[in-house]
């Protein structure tokens, strides 16, 4: 995973700040939609992505589009 995707997931899960359009695509669980918006490298890197997100956020800040916004509006 690039640092770049790493830091903008982190600042995600600690400062509630809104990612890019793929990320926020993969958070809400939407896969055509992040397949859509990832460039090679991020296509490639989907798999550890995933897995970072799994591990290291919390299981209230994804998975659907509501949770997203709801993480987002905890600010």
């Amino acid at each position: 995973m690039r640092p770049d995707i790493k830091a903008g997931l982190d600042r995600y899960r600690d400062e509630h700040i809104s990612t890019g359009g793929f990320l926020r695509r993969v958070l809400e669980n939407d896969l055509f939609g992040a397949f859509a918006k990832a460039d090679e490298g991020n296509q490639q890197d989907m798999l550890s992505i995933i897995q970072y997100i799994y591990n290291e956020l919390p299981t209230v800040c994804y998975g659907s589009p509501e949770q997203v916004k709801e993480w987002l509006e905890r600010k």
